[in-house]
């Protein structure tokens, strides 16, 4: 009797763990990420859930690079794990805010949505100048988002397949 209440209770607890877990949204997409330090382009999975993003970029079915944005650290495979302002410092531009690599994955807007221009159908992009800092172009629509600093030589694209 006592080991059935066991069984039922082990099962239970397993069926509302799952229940209180958040979806995730994966997508395959054509990932370029481009700065003066790194360079890649090729398909990839993007999965995001409510807390954390994980990016993979495959090469000929090979792993290139692994990225993980959680809510403090970003993680890449060929760099140590650093917190978000130190990787914007080390690899795009130290002037951005600390979320913009995850906003930029999960096609939010950036810099607090700072000259937005929305479209009807859900688009959107935003053009921002710091002269002598930064030179962005950024618009998200259903097919991809990208992100392009002339100055800064950085581009963000992520085409979804």
């Amino acid at each position: 009797m006592i080991k059935r209440a066991i069984l039922v209770l082990a099962i239970l607890s397993l069926f509302t763990a799952c229940v209180g877990m958040k979806p995730k949204k994966e997508e395959s997409a054509f990932i370029v990420l481009k700065t003066p330090k790194i360079r890649y382009a090729d398909m990839g999975f993007i999965t995001a859930s409510p807390t954390d993003i994980k990016v993979e970029i495959y090469g000929a079915g090979q792993p290139l690079m692994k990225l993980e944005i959680g809510g403090l650290n970003i993680c890449m495979s060929k760099f140590e794990c650093m917190d978000k302002i130190t990787f914007n410092e080390k690899i795009l531009n130290g002037a951005y805010n600390k979320d913009l690599l995850e906003n930029i994955f999960r096609g939010e807007p950036i810099f607090k949505s700072e000259n937005i221009e929305k479209n009807k159908d859900g688009s959107f992009s935003q053009k921002l100048t710091k002269e002598g800092v930064y030179d962005i172009s950024y618009r998200v629509n259903q097919k991809e988002r990208v992100f392009k600093d002339k100055l800064n030589k950085i581009i963000i694209k992520v085409r979804k397949q």
